[in-house]
Formats: structure tokens, sequence, C-alpha cells
């Protein structure tokens, strides 16, 4: 598996498998809620080369790893041996939790799963709006129908959606809740909706209680709500009911009780609530857009960090279902693209190859609204970049604010967000303010990163460290010499983990490479981490996905803290009963610090035997 390593040094670094409570993921990191976050070590994350941050918000421990999140996600779950129960449900110790951690991680880990579908749709409709506005497609078209349809039937069917998502998280049947959504948007009930909307209609009840129809295609808090009270009852009627008999009464009672209390009181009062909540909104934005779009602006990015900025979806969807539109999207894009012209800025104004890279990558994904690379790799750590990219964005919001612009589809904020603000009679001063606020923020956060946000220090070409000495690493087992690039495992191979070398052994012994200390020692001691007196740190990993054997066939001569000199055993294996097993015994040794390093060689590829010259370290 591609991303096992990493995904091993990260379930070990947050305490271990029976430490996670549950586990979801965004579009860059990793969302854990752990039972005692003091087992977790973020010191250990943060230097890991495949982790970028790591941030404690909203209750959750959230390690971010880039793009590659959902692959990185997926090896954690077959690391640990989770299912869709293990990482998705609702521990009964949340209530441990203040209000606000658990409004967010609720509001994260039901939109989470949703977020790529949702940005997707929206961006459709969005082009979809944009083809109308010129002219390229008409309404009437078999082509626009099938399109729309593809495009608006997220948000139409979302109580179906939202039941599901919801009902994972509230610990329940997520198939019960999802049935909820369903009668929500039943055609049965939308036709009784629009007949009570005519003068002549004539008034239904429930055994005697009169009933309200609300059309709650597209609608947020209401299925949310419904699916809370399902899972408790639930959760009550597991241990009253017979297991024999369980797995279809229950259900049962919980359409046949929530379904109509849905109708009757929870869907009237969520819906009252939207739109206390939407004209809440709009009355702010109302007193001074041009204020509110300064603030959001400027802050968005904060809340990005942190994770906060979840307590904010449902607010953006339930604009949309009130009101038709929202005017919070547009506020946030000059945001996103502050951070975006920052990167930039660096990337042309830096020396540095390693950063000059860095950005680069950072940039391509910023455009697309994935800032978490930018922010964590390229601005925050330079400090006056980041905040040159949220005083970009409060100009730019501030202009959008003037102007009203509105966004009439949901999605994720990004260079798309230009096709989603296109109202129906089609271009209009409010699509061009966006235009001009966004184009602000991104010029003057470049313009400034590049001219103040990179220090002189900075600057300095890497080549003009000059050697000061070479440092030698001996052999620590014998065997045949490899290239590291053939090791088949791609976190090894790419020198993600940094520089060094593979063997491939000929016999079961690792002995000290250096003179100085273990610094790891994992529990399944089928790697070592050794720290040279010299400074050099040195990782030995014995095999390929060997962490599966959790210790079966490796014998540990040392602990953490002791101090080694070259040739000390270290650890012995076996390795024909390791081969037997079905894993390819490739051991790496990489050279963790190797950016401290003019360059990591290598002595040659053929043979070697313990303690003969393997790697040669130039010195700054």
């Amino acid at each position: 598996m591609e991303y096992e390593t990493l995904a091993s040094e990260i379930l070990a670094s947050v305490g271990g498998r029976n430490n996670v409570k549950s586990l979801v993921h965004c579009a860059t990191r990793l969302r854990f809620k752990l039972r005692d976050n003091r087992r977790a070590d973020a010191a250990v994350l943060k230097k890991n080369p495949g982790v970028i941050m790591v941030v404690e918000s909203g209750g959750q421990f959230q390690v971010v790893v880039g793009n590659h999140v959902a692959e990185v996600y997926h090896a954690i779950n077959q690391v640990a041996g989770f299912d869709d129960s293990a990482v998705g449900a609702e521990g009964a110790d949340d209530k441990k939790e203040n209000l606000f951690s658990r409004f967010i991680d609720v509001v994260s880990s039901i939109f989470t799963p949703l977020l790529g579908v949702m940005a997707a749709t929206g961006v459709l409709k969005g082009f979809l709006a944009l083809s109308q506005a010129c002219g390229w497609l008409l309404e009437s078209s078999g082509v626009f129908k099938i399109l729309f349809a593809a495009s608006d039937s997220l948000f139409y069917f979302f109580p179906i959606m939202l039941g599901y998502t919801a009902g994972k998280k509230f610990g329940g049947n997520p198939f019960i809740t999802m049935a909820i959504g369903g009668a929500l948007t039943h055609p049965l009930m939308i036709t009784a909706f629009e007949a009570a909307q005519q003068p002549d209609a004539v008034r239904e009840y429930f055994l005697g209680i009169p009933l309200t129809f609300i059309n709650y295609s597209s609608s947020v808090i209401p299925i949310i709500l419904a699916a809370w009270v399902s899972c408790r009852l639930e959760l009550l009627f597991s241990r009253v009911i017979h297991k024999t008999v369980r797995n279809f009464i229950s259900p049962l009672l919980c359409l046949v009780i929530t379904v109509p209390m849905t109708f009757l009181l929870i869907g009237p009062a969520a819906t009252w609530l939207s739109h206390l909540l939407a004209d809440g909104y709009q009355s702010i934005y109302s007193f001074n857009s041009i204020v509110a779009g300064a603030f959001m602006g400027a802050v968005w990015q904060v809340c990005v960090i942190f994770g906060l900025h979840w307590g904010l979806v449902p607010l953006m969807l339930n604009n949309l279902s009130m009101l038709g539109h929202d005017t919070m999207v547009p506020l946030l894009l000059p945001a996103v693209m502050g951070q975006v012209g920052a990167t930039l800025g660096v990337m042309l104004r830096t020396r540095d190859a390693k950063l000059r890279a860095l950005s680069g990558s950072a940039l391509g994904a910023g455009i697309f609204g994935i800032t978490e690379p930018a922010v964590y790799g390229v601005t925050l750590p330079h400090k006056r970049p980041f905040v040159f990219g949220c005083i970009g964005g409060a100009l730019g919001g501030a202009v959008i604010g003037y102007y009203h612009t509105a966004t009439y589809s949901f999605g994720l904020v990004s260079i798309f967000t230009f096709a989603q603000i296109i109202p129906a009679s089609g271009f209009d001063a409010t699509v061009w303010g966006e235009i001009s606020g966004t184009l602000l923020s991104f010029c003057f956060a470049a313009l400034a990163s590049y001219l103040f946000g990179v220090k002189p220090t900075e600057e300095a070409p890497v080549i003009a460290a000059p050697l000061n000495g070479t440092q030698p690493i001996l052999s620590p087992i014998a065997g045949e010499v490899l290239p590291l690039e053939q090791v088949k495992d791609t976190t090894f191979a790419s020198g993600l983990l940094g520089k060094g070398v593979a063997i491939v052994p000929r016999q079961g012994r690792v002995v000290a490479p250096v003179a100085g200390s273990v610094v790891s020692l994992f529990k399944t001691k089928h790697a070592i981490g050794i720290e040279s007196n010299g400074g050099a740190e040195i990782l030995i990993h014995v095999g390929i996905d060997t962490v599966k054997l959790n210790g079966l066939h490796f014998t540990a001569h040392v602990q953490e803290g002791d101090q080694v000199t070259p040739g000390d055993l270290l650890i012995e294996f076996d390795l024909a009963a390791i081969r037997a097993a079905g894993f390819d015994t490739t051991t790496p040794i990489i050279i963790g610090n190797s950016d401290d390093y003019i360059d990591v060689l290598i002595n040659g590829l053929s043979p070697v035997q313990e303690q003969a010259p393997l790697l040669t370290l130039l010195l700054r």
C-alpha cells in the first residue's frame, strides 16, 4: 500500500488505534477525535515529512497531509482495522467536551463526506448559468435539462444525503435516517405542500393534530434534528427490544415515531429557526455589507487554520435554501486568492529551491480552493505573507460587499466560484464586483509578499554554504545495496522521508552505523532511529509493511535513550520467517535531516558487509 508507512506513523503518534474514537477527513486534513489528546505526540507528527501541520481545534486533533488525504485516510483504516462504524460514530464521552467543540465536530463530520460532490455539483450549476448567460445552451434543450438534473439532484434531495451522514455521526442506522429524509422530500409531501398554498386549500390532520406542510427540499436543519431524535430512539429500543425481532421492530418504531414528529414539530420549529438565521444574517449584512466583507475576507483563513470555518457551512447552505442565494461565499473568495497571491509573491522572490518548489505546488492547489498547503507550508511559516494575504482578503471582501455579490449554488470557494455568481438575468455589476475584488486581493498580496514577505536571510542561495567536511555512515546490515528509488514503497522511494539507500539483507542483524543515541524504537521493533554524535538522524526500517507483523520475528537489543557505538547490535530478525510470511525484506536506511547537508552520497551499489562504508554526508 502506497501510504501504509505514513499511516502507521500517524496512527502511532496519535496514541494508537485504541485512542481513536472517530476519524473523518476533508480536502487536506485528517480529523481525529481522540479518547485522550495527551497520548498524542503533536511534536513528532510535525517533524514527519509527510505531515504539513497539526492543529487541535473544535474538539478534534487535525493532521494536515495535503491533497492525498483520502489515500492516507484509507491506509489508516487498513492498518488499524477500522470499519465505517468504528470511525464514524459519536462516542458517549462526547459530553465531556464543551458545546462549541461538539458543534464544530458534528457539523464537520456530517458535511465532510459530501464536500467533494457538493463542490462538483455547484461548479456544474455555475457553468450551466454561464452557458445560459453566454447563449451557449437554452433552458429548453435536452442537454441543459440532463446536466441541470445532475447539478441539482444533490441539493434537491439534500435531506436524504444528510440523513445518511447524520445517522452515521449520531451512532444510529444511517439507512433509517435516510428513509426519514426521503419522507421529507417524497413527491406526495411536495404535492401536499403545493396544494396547501392554494386559496381554497383544505386543512389536513394527523390523528386530530393539524398539519403544516413545508417544502423540505434542499433543507438542512430539519433532517439533522430528526436524525438525532431517531438515533436516540434507536439506542433506547436496542436496549429493550429482544434481538430476535430488533432488526425490523426498531426501524419500524423509529420511522413511525420520528416521521410524524418531524412533520408536526421538528420540521416547523427547524424551519422557523432556519428563517431566523437567514434573516439574522441578512440584517447584519444589510447593516454594512462593506464592513461585513472586509471582516470575512480578513478572518476566513484564520478560521480555516483552526477548523472553525465548519461552523459557517450550515449558514451558507441555509441561506441558499431559505433565500435562494448566499452572499457569504463571494466574500470568501478574496480570502482564498489573497493567500494564493501571497504564495506567488514568495515563489517569485525566494532563491530557496525547496521553498520555490513548495510554493509552486501550493499555488496550483490554492487556485482550486485548497489553501492548507499554501498557508501551512509557505505563508504562515514566513508570517508576513500570511498577514498580507489576510489584508488583501479584507480589501477584496470590502469591494465585493459594496456590490452585494451573491452565489446561487454551493461549492468549494475556488476559481470556479466565478461561474456560480452569475444571476439568471446574466452578467451584471455584482459579477464584475466579484472579479474586481478578487483581483485586488490577489495582486495586493502578491506584490506585498514579493517586496516585503521574505527576509533577506531566507533569500540566500543554498549553494553559498561552504563544504566543511564529511560524515561517514557505516552499513548497519550486510547485503545487496539498492538505490532508494527502487524500493517498492512510494513514501521511501520518493525521498519524502529523506535521502538514503536500501539494502536487501543477507542475515538478520542490524548494528549501529555510527556513534550516537537511540532516539526512537518502534513497538513492533521493525524500525529504529539513531541520532549520531555529529547530528545525523538515521532511520533504519527493516522490510516493507513489516509493521503488520506486530513485532513477530523481531528482537530488540537496545532501548530508547541508549548510547551506541559502531557495530553494537541493535535488532535481530528472523530473515527466513519474514520472507516466508510474504514480506519484502528490503531495508531503507534514511537520513531524516538530509536538508541539513549539502548532499548524501552513496559509496557504491556493490554487496556490502556490516560496518563497511555506506553513505557519506557532505557537511555545510
